[in-house]
């Protein structure tokens, strides 16, 4: 019997996440459970190329439960979120007749998610889909909220839609095989789940570091159901991204714009670490964050092997990025900050003085 743990996610639309190992098999039963419109015929199962042939497996297992499913390989990580690639998509659902009746399924990364959910949004004005992360980063964040997108030369994720899968399936057995620096920076914004909602994350990870990194360790599965069940209750209660939700891109203005300065190179937790250590000490030069926080952050985020620091060269740069940030309202950039723990909040326009001193904090 296969175990696992579920989470609703309850909100404009309602679906599951389930979480657990061993659970590819749960995606013909999504599938199957998705009747808005009719049953799903055909499915396409957008990949990763490296992930080929597990997706091959996938395809077997869902034509063998009487679905057609079709495979369309895209390029890993970043590369994958561009117009071409979404079109690549669309063509493929043209050619195959794909009806609103059909499904998507997204099968990788947080990249490769986003591109899916994005796809079915777009395609005949939104089909049914499922998630099925592969990655930490895809199972904690960029899988569940309905966050869909693709990044354009002037920045990420700037172009996409609010829409919301049918269920997230986390199957954490396609986690044991990554690269450890892969979990290491998911684990960026597992730490960022811990500033914003729940202590008892950083407490974890303070307590068992190599534990929280690995995924065959109870502690690293009780950390994923953690971040996802706050996920959840967020973006419940908040769609699209009208208050509350805000606070789940603590680090995320600075950190997306490294990921641009980058050319999209560096893993997206990375850029989130060094994110967050610059609004904590924005947090802490506007008098609102205590020492004492700001070094728990520099401290939790060395322990895991993040980075914490950046190049000073690169200032005016990513400033300009900032500025072009969808969270921005007006003109003036807008930051989630910590007040304490468990308590975020947003700094508005602040001064080019502070802004500028607190990335002298986390230069190298």
């Amino acid at each position: 019997m296969v175990e696992f743990n579920r989470i609703t996610v309850q909100g404009v639309v309602d679906y599951d996440v389930i979480i657990g190992r061993n659970l590819l098999s749960e995606v013909g039963s999504a599938l199957s459970a998705a009747q808005v419109g009719g049953p799903v015929n055909k499915v396409l199962v957008i990949h990763p190329t490296a992930l080929s042939k597990s997706a091959e497996v996938l395809q077997q297992s869902l034509n063998a439960l009487g679905f057609e499913t079709l495979l369309a390989g895209v390029p890993d990580s970043e590369d994958a979120k561009r117009v071409e690639v979404a079109a690549f998509c669309w063509g493929v659902m043209g050619k195959s007749d794909f009806t609103r009746s059909d499904a998507v399924v997204g099968f990788g990364g947080g990249s490769t998610t986003d591109l899916a959910g994005f796809v079915a949004a777009t395609w005949l004005r939104g089909v049914k889909f499922v998630q099925v992360p592969t990655t930490l980063l895809g199972m904690v964040d960029a899988a569940i909220g309905g966050k869909t997108g693709i990044n354009t030369a002037e920045g990420k994720n700037l172009v996409g839609a609010f829409y919301a899968p049918n269920a997230v399936i986390c199957d954490l057995d396609t986690l044991v095989t990554l690269p450890k620096n892969e979990i290491i920076a998911g684990l960026g914004e597992v730490v960022k789940y811990g500033f914003i909602a729940d202590e008892r994350i950083l407490q974890i990870i303070e307590a068992a570091p190599e534990a929280a990194s690995d995924p065959t360790a109870p502690e690293f599965a009780e950390l994923i159901a953690r971040s996802v069940a706050i996920k959840a209750r967020v973006v419940g209660s908040d769609f699209k991204e009208a208050g509350l939700r805000e606070i789940l891109n603590y680090g995320h203005t600075l950190g997306h714009a490294i990921e641009h300065a980058e050319r999209y190179q560096w893993r997206h937790g990375a850029a989130i670490s060094i994110g967050m250590m610059f609004v904590a000490e924005l947090a802490r030069l506007a008098g609102r964050l205590s020492d004492e926080v700001v070094d728990r952050h520099r401290n939790i985020l060395n322990l895991l092997g993040l980075p914490t620091k950046y190049d000073a060269s690169k200032w005016d740069a990513l400033l300009a990025t900032m500025q072009r940030d969808k969270k921005s309202r007006a003109g003036q950039l807008r930051f989630v900050v910590l007040d304490d723990i468990e308590k975020p909040t947003i700094m508005t326009a602040p001064t080019s003085e502070m802004l500028f001193a607190a990335y002298q904090e986390i230069c190298d």
